[in-house]
């Protein structure tokens, strides 16, 4: 059964942080590499800048374990503007997590509910307004 789930990191000043997740490393619990997303994505240049704030991912099936302890184990030079969000193919939206006090906790969105679920590593989040929930 082939899943996926996409995560995206926003961080103030974390390029050093981040890089050497946008390589591979056998070590890691997980092997898929982080995208750097500078900023001239955003204003159509295409040309590389020196900041960026958003880092990209998607994993097939569920070989992402370890990756939010791994997170929150770096030494972000701006912890307070962390900000993780993860969005599993049955996900209804992305969900957001925060650092506080150096652990990752999902902070809670309106209008939405998260519920375990046996195929997923983090329960499925619906939306609660919804028509029909």
């Amino acid at each position: 059964m082939s899943r996926y789930t996409e995560v995206i990191v926003l961080a103030r000043g974390a390029e050093e942080v981040m890089e050497p997740l946008t390589r591979r490393d056998g070590n890691r619990e997980w092997h898929q590499c982080f995208t750097r997303v500078d900023d001239g994505a955003f204003d159509g240049s295409a040309m590389p800048r020196d900041e960026c704030y958003t880092w990209v991912i998607q994993f097939i099936r569920h070989n992402w374990t370890g990756l939010m302890a791994h997170l929150e184990s770096l030494p972000w030079p701006d912890p307070w503007s962390v900000q993780v969000l993860v969005r599993d193919e049955d996900d209804d939206c992305f969900g957001m997590w925060m650092l506080y006090d150096g652990h990752l906790e999902e902070v809670p969105i309106p209008r939405t509910r998260r519920e375990p679920f046996s195929t997923t590593i983090v329960g499925v989040l619906s939306r609660t307004d919804r028509p029909g929930r």
